[in-house]
């Protein structure tokens, strides 16, 4: 086994109690949870980049990464279809870069997943109270009825919950569409350029397309969790590459048109700092308040409850997995009756609404949900490159198109993300730091010695090493 850890015995009931559902989703609803995850992306937050480094810095800055999530979803599509469990990015880590770097794997995706739900909450309160609803003046209930209302949904079942959470999308997507055929006829090239602080391609120069990264991120954060739903897909090896594959082509599709179409009907300067840009671009473009600019208003809600809704999933099967193995307390990984582990749904929720109840600072927490995944993009990249070199012989039954060049790519497209979302917002880059030193110290003080051997991640590993030694 591994060296450095040790592994306790456990009885044989412990897995029995660790059950997921099997079978609970096709490629459709996978490709459903992909887009999903990223939606609410779609309709606020990018825009910020426009400030940063205008239309063209932004336009370079999502095609940069897009180009790295694309690299990346091929590399994580052949890790999913080859080692299809629960724990995703860091069961593929875990395989590549042993315990330590898998675990640092998990912690990066855990604090992403943990951390932006919170910050929708906090940008479902505002939502809420900008529109007027329930006369709401406070949006701490809001935060409450929403870990509440879609925890329960979980704790219901996964195939009820990724059912409705397609829903949920599926409306949202139909917004996006109608957005985009109803500014068509208002777009003019023109308004892309029209800053206040220049009227260039690239006013900001270079160092506007760095700071703009961050903003490009966010018409894709969040598809790379597509592959925690492995052991509850119907056929993981052949369900998984498609799936996610399937969402990031939709997620592209949609970047490109919102990108142009927005700007181009609306003006960049009317957009670079709104909160909520898809209704504030209707209304520029239009000359005032219309039908299309509430329907996409209101449903843009709906966009935002799909990102929560799928992002609870992605934390509590993340959370059940390195629990199931060790890596974190293992009582969080317990499954109840329904086969959803309840514990792994309950405690990050409500520690996601004690920070956004707390906080109330919906720009911070999503700063450090975006350096958490930056940091594991570098290591799941890097994985994969690990992978096809170590052990060439793995049976693949989805192979990336490029092979370790493809992810290579990406590798280095995650590292300059990392770099420029320090840049950005130091405070939530040194936070999640923090959090990954002192979970790395619990690791190697506690958990290393307390690992469960017959966990799935673990036995790929054993599988590994044996075959490894076979062949020396």
């Amino acid at each position: 086994m591994a060296k450095h850890v040790e592994y306790e015995k456990v009885g044989s009931d412990y897995l029995e109690q660790r059950q997921l559902k099997r079978g609970a989703a096709g490629w459709v609803l996978l490709a459903g949870l992909g887009v999903s995850y990223v939606i609410s992306g779609d309709f606020a937050g990018w825009n910020f980049g426009l400030a940063q480094g205008g239309w063209g810095g932004l336009l370079i800055a999502t095609a940069l990464m897009g180009l790295m999530y694309t690299c990346m979803v091929f590399g994580l599509a052949e890790m999913a279809s080859a080692l299809p469990v629960a724990g995703g990015g860091y069961g593929f880590a875990r395989r590549a870069l042993g315990p330590l770097g898998g675990f640092a794997t998990g912690v990066a995706i855990l604090i992403e997943y943990a951390m932006a739900p919170a910050a929708i909450a906090v940008f479902i309160g505002g939502y809420v109270e900008t529109l007027g609803l329930f006369g709401l003046t406070n949006s701490w209930p809001v935060y409450l009825v929403c870990f509440l209302v879609f925890i329960g949904v979980h704790l219901y079942g996964v195939g009820e919950a990724l059912r409705l959470m397609f829903a949920i999308t599926a409306v949202a997507v139909v917004a996006l569409v109608v957005f985009v055929v109803g500014m068509v006829p208002k777009f003019d090239p023109a308004k892309l350029f029209d800053l206040a602080e220049g009227d260039s391609f690239l006013p900001f120069g270079v160092t506007g397309v760095l700071a703009a990264l961050v903003f490009g991120i966010w018409f894709f954060l969040g598809v790379e969790g597509v592959p925690v739903a492995a052991e509850e897909a119907r056929d993981p090896r052949r369900d998984m590459p498609r799936g996610i594959i399937a969402a990031m082509v939709v997620l592209l599709v949609f970047a490109a048109a919102i990108l142009v179409f927005a700007a181009g009907g609306a003006g960049s300067e009317a957009l670079k700092a709104s909160d909520n840009p898809l209704p504030a671009a209707v209304r520029a473009a239009y000359g005032g308040d219309n039908a299309l600019a509430q329907v996409v208003n209101y449903v843009g809600l709906a966009g935002l409850v799909a990102s929560f809704f799928s992002l609870i999933f992605a934390y509590s099967r993340q959370l059940f997995a390195l629990s199931r193995a060790g890596y974190l307390p293992r009582w969080l990984s317990r499954t109840g009756r329904r086969k959803t582990p309840y514990l792994a749904l309950v405690v990050p929720g409500a520690i996601g609404f004690a920070l956004a109840a707390i906080t109330r600072n919906g720009a911070v927490l999503i700063n450090i949900a975006v350096f958490g995944a930056a940091l594991s993009y570098v290591l799941m990249t890097l994985s994969h490159i690990v992978l096809r070199v170590r052990e060439p012989d793995l049976e693949r039954p989805y192979r990336t198109p490029g092979g370790a060049v493809t992810t290579g790519v990406a590798l280095v497209l995650a590292v300059a993300a990392v770099v420029a979302t320090f840049f950005v917002d130091e405070v939530a880059a040194g936070i999640t730091a923090g959090i990954v030193v002192v979970a790395l110290a619990y690791f190697w003080f506690y958990s290393r010695h307390h690992l469960v051997a017959s966990a799935p991640e673990e036995e790929f590993a054993a599988i590994a090493q044996a075959e490894g030694e076979l062949k020396d």
